[in-house]
């Protein structure tokens, strides 16, 4: 891709009828690191140079729209591998994973994790008097839930950010919170991967490297989001990089190029008017580049869109009528497609 390309973004309309091959990703598979080592795929590979990375979506591109069974199906069809849901999505699964699993099993994909923030789960890293439930919590959902699936990585958000960024203190408790979940989850042979997120404790580049440099790499990975890697004033090529053997998992989400090496956050008052997420090809995030990375270091594990839904006013939601069922369909599109025709994936045209 172009630098003009990436730097203005692709329409999305124009983007699903392009078939643009892009050259030069067929660099050398390189050498894993023994933290990246995980569970044996059972999928056929779908990228041309790492078989070993695995794609799939997290569930915010339907909630709201649609439950967990919908997307199975939907997910199965579109040849993804696998779903990250939201926790409020398995629910009613909740006393009973068993059954979730047959309903993945039968539609042939995996359930990669849940995403925290289950019904009654603390979410607070950084209160001295809530950590302890916020542990705990954890710890059981790990042990209940995602353990019986084989799940093998655990995402997780930490919470809101405090006022002004959090001090060095309160990173100093996160970070300690963190290596103590995972220090339990890891003998359940499930690692925990904490989720730098704007609007979030690690909404800042600074505020992640100095959580990476104070938690334990035995105990403790990482959820690299692009999108918000950027949106955070990051730059994700570096960062995935630099951290290569903690990553466990890449979340796609792209963002505007305006906001590359940005000062400071977009507000959540500015992302109520105008979202400041974009499906991919919208020109804040280099994903050859990305890509270039993870297939060098042969990367092994889950790549998943982590996208949200249509909302009116997004790029391409009125030109469906606002139709909230097609919207889903034509984003789940667009994405399989820039996979396709951009990064070279092996996965049939959506």
């Amino acid at each position: 891709m172009s630098v003009n390309a990436i730097g203005r973004g692709l329409n999305r309309r124009e983007f699903i009828s392009s078939a643009v091959a892009l050259p030069g990703l067929t660099a050398a598979a390189g050498l894993v690191g023994p933290s990246q080592a995980w569970g044996a795929i059972s999928h056929k590979p779908l990228d041309p140079v790492n078989p070993d990375i695995l794609f799939g979506s997290t569930s915010s591109l339907w909630s709201g729209q649609h439950d967990l069974v919908w997307a199975i199906k939907r997910i199965a069809a579109v040849g993804l591998q696998g779903i990250e849901p939201y926790a409020q999505q398995i629910e009613q699964y909740r006393k009973n994973p068993l059954e979730l699993k047959r309903i993945f099993d039968e539609a042939g994909i995996i359930m990669i994790d849940v995403s925290n923030g289950a019904k009654g789960q603390s979410t607070n890293f950084i209160d001295p008097a809530a950590i302890p439930k916020t542990i705990a919590n954890h710890v059981a959902f790990a042990r209940d839930f995602l353990q019986p699936f084989g799940c093998t990585l655990y995402k997780v958000n930490m919470g809101e950010r405090p006022e002004g960024g959090p001090s060095d203190e309160q990173l100093k408790r996160l970070a300690n919170t963190l290596n103590e979940i995972g220090r339990q989850t890891i003998a359940l042979g499930v690692r925990l991967a904490p989720h730098p997120h704007i609007w979030g404790p690690l909404e800042r580049e600074k505020d992640m490297r100095r959580t990476m440099e104070l938690t334990d790499p035995k105990y403790v990975w990482m959820t690299a989001d692009t999108g918000h890697l950027v949106l955070g004033g990051g730059d994700p090529v570096r960062i995935i990089s630099d951290y290569f053997p903690r990553v466990a998992e890449i979340h796609m989400k792209d963002t505007y190029a305006r906001f590359r090496g940005n000062t400071s956050t977009p507000t959540r008052e500015e992302h109520a008017k105008n979202s400041v997420y974009h499906n991919l090809g919208g020109g804040g995030v280099d994903f050859p580049a990305v890509f270039k990375v993870l297939r060098e270091k042969h990367f092994k594990g889950w790549a998943i869109f982590d996208l949200d839904g249509p909302r009116k006013g997004d790029d391409g939601f009125d030109a469906i009528g606002g139709n909230l069922d097609l919207a889903v369909d034509d984003y789940i599109s667009h994405n399989i497609n820039y996979l396709r025709n951009i990064l070279g994936i092996k996965l049939p045209p959506a």
